[in-house]
């Protein structure tokens, strides 16, 4: 039936006078929990749906959307669409063109093992309290004075018809916990915050570790702020671990490889890219260094087969083998350089417009263990947690300020040492990287991106890694 109406829209459209027309169904419901110190403080729903419009007419795109699937509301979102096209073609140096593509006509979805539906809410509430209840908050004489935890679990449906022949269904379950712990010693404090998801169903959650995650980041809080000394200072050699690599792989590499923010369209709300000068080819870093995104990896908390734009998706190499690779693309960019889409284009909800986005973005893994990188370290730091980090608007200069790190000396593992800032370059941090792991590992996160803001799944990862000589604060 949406469908239908779907297809009436794009035929809508195009007597209108538009050139392509695309039509989203788009659908978030969901279940939320918000738990402080162990216990429930609130509850919702989620139920966003509605439909997108989107209408190239003589060059100009227009948006528009209606959270209502009946046929007038999205015949009135339809003539926004159209109307908008054509005001801002007249405004417009270069028409907007979409690359050709072979576009996808599929239905698919993402199996629930333990169906969301399976547990009442009550019962899903006392799902996450149970686990809490192995979660120990004081270690020692550190304290944790603040524990917040949410639980969500929602299911995005998407229905997407093009002008020019794409179709596709989709069905894909999340489930997510985000939580936070402040920590004090005396008058030290430090924070932790983490986050866990996958697409799939209430097994997602059983089969998290939840409980043992937590407990490990309280410990790494009671190293930090009860038995860690000062960090050494200079040029040292760093190993880092995977969740440190996975951040910087999403930080410097996917976001600097969008190619809406390379041609300026971000600057105001998130910057540029340092891939504005330095061209496909250019050598970024050593030949141990690999960035792939790929949005297919089954399970993932950015997973998708189709992107909104009906494109179908692969893996996408961002640096081969120490040189600067693809772009991330949708079809207006794709058209722009002449490559054609790679199926990065993703909205968040009905009422926004598909933009360039991520999936899930990681570092190729390579043959060493943990202990062949630390063997030939004379003197050096394993960062193995962060606590924060920053990075500037071209993504070349970034700092990384550990939470939970160790002195490495002779090659083994020695005293922790609290507040190591690696402080480096984009060129330098992957230039460096002389011996990659073979234990790739995966992280949730929430990418942020686009005014108004579009807050998105995706998965960081890597694996550990050794940077030779490089300068920590």
């Amino acid at each position: 039936m949406v469908e239908d109406i779907l297809v009436r829209a794009v035929e809508k459209a195009l007597s209108m006078g538009a050139s392509y027309a695309e039509a989203r169904f788009h659908s978030n419901r969901g279940f939320q929990s918000y738990f402080l110190n162990k216990q429930l403080i609130g509850a919702s729903h989620m139920d966003e749906t509605g439909v997108a419009i989107r209408a190239v007419v003589s060059g100009g795109l227009g948006f528009s959307s209606t959270s209502s699937t009946s046929w007038d509301h999205v015949e009135r979102a339809v003539e926004r669409a159209v109307a908008s096209a054509r005001t801002s073609s007249a405004r417009l140096k270069k028409p907007v063109v979409l690359s050709e593509e072979r576009l996808g006509r599929a239905r698919y979805q993402v199996e629930e093992k333990i169906g969301l539906g399976s547990l009442s809410e009550h019962d899903k509430i006392g799902m996450v309290k149970e686990e809490m209840g192995s979660v120990e908050l004081d270690v020692g004489d550190v304290k944790v004075q603040s524990f917040t935890l949410s639980y969500n679990e929602w299911v995005e449906e998407k229905a997407i018809v093009t002008s020019d022949g794409a179709r596709i269904y989709s069905k894909i379950p999340r489930v997510e916990v985000f939580y936070n712990l402040s920590a004090a010693h005396g008058d030290r404090r430090a924070n932790r915050w983490n986050q866990v998801a996958g697409t799939g169903g209430l097994e997602v959650f059983k089969e998290s570790e939840l409980a043992s995650t937590i407990n490990d980041d309280v410990r790494s809080l009671q190293i930090s702020l009860a038995k860690a000394g000062s960090p050494p200072r200079g040029r040292l050699d760093v190993v880092l671990s995977p969740e440190i690599v996975g951040l910087s792989m999403h930080e410097a590499a996917g976001h600097p490889s969008e190619a809406d923010r390379v041609l300026g369209r971000e600057a105001a709300q998130a910057g540029l890219s340092y891939r504005v000068e330095l061209k496909e080819g250019y050598a970024i870093g050593s030949e141990q260094v690999t960035v792939i995104d790929d949005p297919t990896i089954p399970g993932s908390y950015g997973y998708y087969l189709f992107d909104d734009e009906g494109v179908p998706a692969r893996p996408r190499v961002l640096i081969d083998k120490g040189r600067l690779a693809e772009l991330l693309h949708n079809r207006e960019t794709g058209h722009l350089y002449g490559v054609g889409s790679n199926a990065s284009a993703r909205a968040v909800d009905y009422r926004s417009e598909p933009i360039v986005r991520m999936g899930n973005t990681y570092l190729a893994p390579g043959d060493y263990s943990f202990e062949e990188l630390l063997e030939d370290v004379r003197e050096g730091v394993y960062i193995k947690k962060y606590m924060e980090w920053n990075i500037d608007d071209y993504r070349w200069i970034a700092r990384y300020v550990g939470l939970e790190a160790y002195i490495i000396r002779q090659g083994e593992l020695a005293e922790p040492v609290r507040n190591v800032v690696l402080e480096v370059s984009t060129k330098d941090y992957f230039s460096r990287m002389d011996a990659v792991g073979k234990d790739l590992t995966f992280f949730a996160g929430t990418c942020g991106k686009g005014e108004p803001s579009q807050p998105l799944p995706v998965w960081m990862g890597g694996p550990h890694v050794r940077l030779r000589g490089v300068e920590v604060r």
